[in-house]
């Protein structure tokens, strides 16, 4: 029998995040999913006029193809994936795992292969500056042992989640990224952190939903060689199958000149992996009132209320600093009196204190009033 609630976020991703319409097509990709979403999808986007295309794909199955890859072998799958995402005019992503460290023994060759080849050509090139793209993850056990809730439990808070008014959210959000976008000189203050940096003539782009399922962030990106000071994150990150915990950064004019976690070896090698690999290429704040706690996904991490995010390596085409790199590393620091509290300053002027906005135009988006 078919969840209800699969029914309810297949017309959130094909109303709202997508916005499909008649005749046009759109590329479902299902990785470890179970069928009953899929064909709640399917049956989502028949019914907007839309023309759904499918693949279904397994962690198990990529982690065999990376660990036997080639140059030729990576390039040809580009090339078939180039096509089809050419063809389409939307795409949903919906990735689940079993494992979130199925391809933790994968030799950091084998993925900076892929990232520079299909991940490049066909997600980098075409599905973001060239689709409306919405990206999720799906809820398994293995999710629920991450975020410490039982499994039913962490079902429930995944759909509300996921359906939440994120009319609402955009709404309250357009004042973050109005100031965002006449501000100059950013400083983050906390625990381990004092950095600065300039957001000068960089847009600042309102994740409302329809990019990212959850969502609850306006991202821009530092002018590239304007980062200086320390940051330490105190949320653990999971890269390329290998997880960190407590990664502090040193910056000079821009580049990662210190680096340093639980796992140092793997993080030099990934800083390591080309030279826009130590520049930063996005900063976000983050407001999601219903995530809290991270839970070791990213795509949940970096929306937490209260948090922001700093990311090595690559630039986004909408708010692009001129950094490029085969990696984009998102890690989270969350700022609320719970973790350690901490502030953000906007051109000499505190914007929010303890994971709390404390301007009034800003106020809209803490967390009691999007609930």
């Amino acid at each position: 029998m078919l969840d209800p609630r699969m029914m309810k976020l297949a017309e959130v991703l094909i109303g709202y995040s997508t916005a499909l319409k008649p005749g046009e097509k759109i590329l479902i990709e299902a990785i470890d999913v179970p069928p009953e979403m899929v064909c709640a999808l399917i049956r989502a986007a028949r019914a907007a006029g839309g023309d759904p295309l499918v693949t279904l794909k397994s962690n198990v199955v990529q982690r065999a193809l990376l660990m036997s890859s080639s140059e030729a072998q990576m390039n040809l799958i580009a090339d078939v994936e180039a096509m089809r995402m050419e063809r389409v005019d939307a795409y949903i992503g919906l990735r689940g795992s079993h494992n979130i460290a199925e391809q933790s023994d994968v030799p950091t060759a084998a993925h900076t292969l892929y990232q520079s080849t299909v991940w490049k050509r066909v997600h980098q090139e075409i599905r973001v500056p060239k689709t409306r793209w919405v990206v999720l993850r799906w809820p398994h056990p293995a999710m629920a042992q991450q975020a410490g809730r039982s499994t039913e439990d962490f079902e429930s808070f995944y759909f509300d989640v996921c359906t939440m008014d994120y009319a609402r959210m955009s709404r309250a959000m357009q004042p973050l990224k109005e100031r965002m976008e006449r501000t100059d000189r950013v400083r983050l203050v906390g625990p381990g952190t004092d950095l600065a940096f300039s957001i000068h003539g960089i847009p600042a782009i309102a994740c409302d939903g329809r990019v990212n399922i959850p969502d609850g962030e306006v991202f821009t990106a530092p002018v590239r060689d304007s980062v200086s000071g320390v940051i330490k994150f105190n949320a653990r990150t999971i890269y390329q199958g290998t997880i960190h915990d407590g990664v502090e950064l040193e910056f000079q004019a821009g580049r990662v000149v210190r680096a340093t976690s639980s796992n140092p070896q793997h993080l030099t090698k990934v800083l390591d992996t080309d030279p826009g690999a130590r520049y930063v290429g996005e900063f976000a704040i983050g407001f999601n009132p219903f995530i809290t706690e991270p839970m070791l996904d990213i795509l949940f991490d970096e929306k937490i209320a209260g948090s922001f995010h700093f990311t090595p390596g690559q630039a986004y085409e909408e708010a692009d600093n001129g950094n490029r790199s085969s990696i984009h590393w998102d890690l989270v620091c969350l700022q609320d009196a719970a973790h350690g509290g901490g502030e953000i300053w906007f051109d000499g002027e505190l914007i929010r204190k303890d994971g709390m906005f404390v301007v009034d135009d800003l106020r809209p988006l803490n967390p009691e009033n999007l609930r």
